[in-house]
């Protein structure tokens, strides 16, 4: 007997119905095919001590579980979930009363068969709507994640035995009533306000130039004109994101938090500063399991880049083609993902090495060619795709106060 159970996997930020086939017939030994990576692989193991613990059995004669397609690699422990359920229907011991043939089944399952809390659930219900699909059933502490979709049915479950109680018709488990989602924050309080800000009104208008028309721009200038305190401040004047914004951008965000449930939406356009000795897969996502990098985090927000120069140069110039193109490649040896990356970058940098270049009243102690070394350390082609690059001075020097006068230089050639 076949019995045929949908799940999902996630590929990057897009996910792919998947059919988890089972089959139980004559033999010995347990079959998994359709290209599954070690977690996959182990699902078998997990989904036999959580049917045992439920007083069932686990087929004798051989067990085959295909994962169509199969050109497409499996990763995650999302298909623990379906491949036991699987294994029911097709040895006979669980009724087929046609429950799950429009609904997509994910988890990860616990050796006493909890369903386990797992990443990207708003990908695949996003995707499950969009196949066409009734519904979803996953772990219940993701069913408010799963929920922003709206407009499908979401059926979460907190053990292996509800959902058999569900197949058989022993137990109804009703759509959970979600509220209205709330916005998740970046920062415990809200971010400084651009318009506290007094004086310096050069650098302002080229920060509001760079955020009507969506520019990079770099802030260049001694310590203290105030660089990072104004770079902080660029996203409460940027516009609100719209519906297909906060959903793209909150999918991103399902999947480079940690192992917790998303919370709401991402309503508040994303302020990544990562820090200037952050690697080039910190910046671009990747590693053993890859994940969406600061570039991808945030996608239709701001990536400010403090101390451009400290930064590892191959970690610069790995921006070039995320800020041509929108999105970033990142290419494995078993796999290759796509992630969206349309970010403004803002950087700040100082004039030399000591900081102090044409500072007014402190003199520089950098040499000629320490200089020279300095500005050699980006590429043209990357400051080619810097629109606008404000140059702050001092005109008078204090301890409590800084007026700056920044000339603003506009890229003609690379207007967006």
């Amino acid at each position: 007997m076949v019995a045929k159970i949908f799940g999902s996997v996630l590929h990057g930020v897009e996910a792919f119905r998947i059919t988890v086939e089972v089959h139980v017939g004559k033999g010995l030994g347990y079959h998994l095919t359709g290209q599954p990576d070690e977690v996959v692989k182990e699902s078998l193991g997990r989904a036999e001590v959580a049917i045992k613990g439920l007083g069932y059995h686990m087929p004798r004669t051989k067990l085959s579980v295909n994962l169509s397609p199969a050109n497409i690699r499996k990763t995650g422990a999302g298909f623990d979930l379906p491949m036991a359920v699987g294994i029911l229907l097709a040895s006979g011991q669980v009724k087929d009363r046609g429950l799950l043939t429009d609904h997509i089944v994910v988890g990860e399952l616990g050796l006493d068969g909890s369903v386990l809390p797992m990443k990207g659930a708003l990908c695949m219900a996003s995707q499950a709507q969009a196949d066409g699909m009734k519904g979803i059933i996953l772990p219940v502490a993701n069913k408010r994640e799963a929920a922003l979709v709206g407009e499908i049915q979401i059926i979460g479950v907190s053990h292996l035995k509800e959902l058999i109680d569900y197949i058989e018709g022993r137990m109804a488990i009703t759509e959970p009533r979600v509220e209205e989602p709330s916005p998740i924050l970046f920062e415990q309080s809200d971010p400084p306000d651009f318009k506290d800000v007094r004086g310096q009104e050069n650098v302002k208008r080229g920060l509001e130039i760079a955020a009507a028309g969506g520019h990079n721009i770099l802030l260049y200038g001694s310590p203290g004109v105030g660089k990072t305190m104004l770079a902080r401040r660029l996203p409460t004047i940027l516009p609100p994101m719209t519906r297909a914004e906060i959903l793209e951008t909150t999918r991103i965000h399902s999947l480079g938090l940690g192992p917790e449930p998303l919370a709401g939406l991402v309503t508040r356009r994303p302020f990544r500063h990562p820090h200037h000795t952050a690697s080039d897969v910190a910046l671009t996502g990747g590693g053993s399991f890859p994940l969406p990098g600061e570039i991808s985090l945030a996608h239709n927000g701001v990536l400010f880049l403090d101390e451009l120069y400290e930064f590892k140069r191959s970690a610069i110039e790995i921006l070039r083609q995320p800020l041509e193109e929108g999105r970033v490649r990142i290419a494995r040896a078993k796999m290759s993902l796509e992630y969206p990356a349309s970010f403004m970058l803002v950087a700040a940098m100082n004039p030399c090495f000591c900081g102090y270049y044409g500072h007014p009243t402190r003199p520089c102690t950098c040499s000629k060619r320490a200089l020279e070394y300095y500005r050699r350390k980006t590429s043209g082609p990357l400051m080619d795709r810097i629109d606008l690059q404000v140059e702050g001075k001092h005109t008078t020097w204090s301890m409590f106060d800084s007026i700056i006068t920044a000339p603003i230089f506009v890229s003609e050639e690379r207007g967006k």
